[in-house]
């Protein structure tokens, strides 16, 4: 049985914080990679970042309905998200539009359960962890691939 560690990708790049917006595109560009692993100064795994994170902070803003009654503003949609499209619209680096990474996978598991953590959590990347330590990453086409052997 093939497990995360006979198909990861084990040169990992990865995008540290405070990374601009037009660093992370350009790497993007060259790499040619969907998403990719956010780290620390310490090179800690702190979440992953794909080309959708781009692609959203260039969508138009989404105004929330409200209703007015008397002197109260009600909105019928919520609040939090309207100021969390605002914030992610004005983002200068990737610290302001990473994602706290959806699935993390060891060494030993097994790709099947890596392939329905990927589907289940609609995860572009999986970092895989020996502990708290960044060991490589599996990507869907390292999953494709692992179906030819």
């Amino acid at each position: 049985m093939l497990k995360a560690q006979d198909i990861m990708t084990r040169e990992i790049r990865s995008v540290p914080l405070g990374t601009s917006i037009e660093e992370l595109a350009r790497l993007f560009e060259e790499t040619r990679y969907n998403a990719l692993p956010v780290v620390d100064a310490a090179g800690k795994l702190v979440g992953t970042i794909s080309q959708n994170d781009l692609v959203e902070r260039d969508r138009p803003l989404h105004i929330p309905t409200v209703i007015s009654i008397f002197d109260w503003v009600l909105y019928v949609e919520s609040e939090k998200n309207f100021v969390q499209e605002v914030k992610r619209m004005a983002a200068r680096t990737v610290d302001e539009i990473y994602s706290e990474a959806k699935a993390t996978c060891t060494p030993e598991t097994p790709v099947d359960q890596v392939a329905a953590l990927m589907s289940d959590k609609k995860a572009h990347l999986i970092p895989v962890l020996d502990g708290e330590k960044l060991v490589g990453v599996i990507a869907r086409l390292d999953i494709i691939r692992s179906m030819n052997p």
